[in-house]
């Protein structure tokens, strides 16, 4: 079963009716086979962005909970190569969710992501390739 990582923007979407991007990420999560996995990171971006309705954010974490996302934990050491990774990119809006994925695809060896954002098309893993975004590619 192929593993992804999954960014907060369609998980937002997921759960967000009025989203602009719900319709095509819920008909890509209709087809997708396989396991997702993000961080803490953005499981907080996701939860800070559904404050508008408390049952929606229940509802996220019940989905979480129940293994709708596979939780990657960073260890304290890998914070290092976290923030080299902010500080590589520090001339696009990557932040500490952003980081963390990639950071997470390396320790996996994971090569694909879920996102809206067009930023994992330049982040290059050590290997020297991009993510290959599931959504847009």
């Amino acid at each position: 079963m192929i593993s992804t990582l999954i960014d907060a923007g369609p998980i937002i979407a997921l759960f967000d009716k009025d989203d602009q991007y719900h319709h095509q990420v819920m008909d890509f999560m209709k087809n997708f086979r396989g396991r997702l996995v993000s961080t803490w990171a953005v499981l907080t971006e996701v939860s800070y962005m559904l404050d508008f309705n408390k049952q929606t954010q229940l509802d996220f974490i019940d989905w979480v909970g129940e293994g709708g996302i596979e939780l990657f934990n960073l260890e304290q050491w890998q914070l290092t190569k976290v923030r080299e990774i902010m500080y590589r990119y520090s001339d696009l809006p990557s932040d500490f969710a952003d980081a963390s994925l990639l950071a997470t695809a390396e320790a996996k060896n994971i090569d694909s992501i879920i996102s809206l954002d067009s930023d994992f098309a330049v982040y290059k893993l050590n290997s020297g390739k991009s993510l290959s975004n599931l959504l847009i590619d």
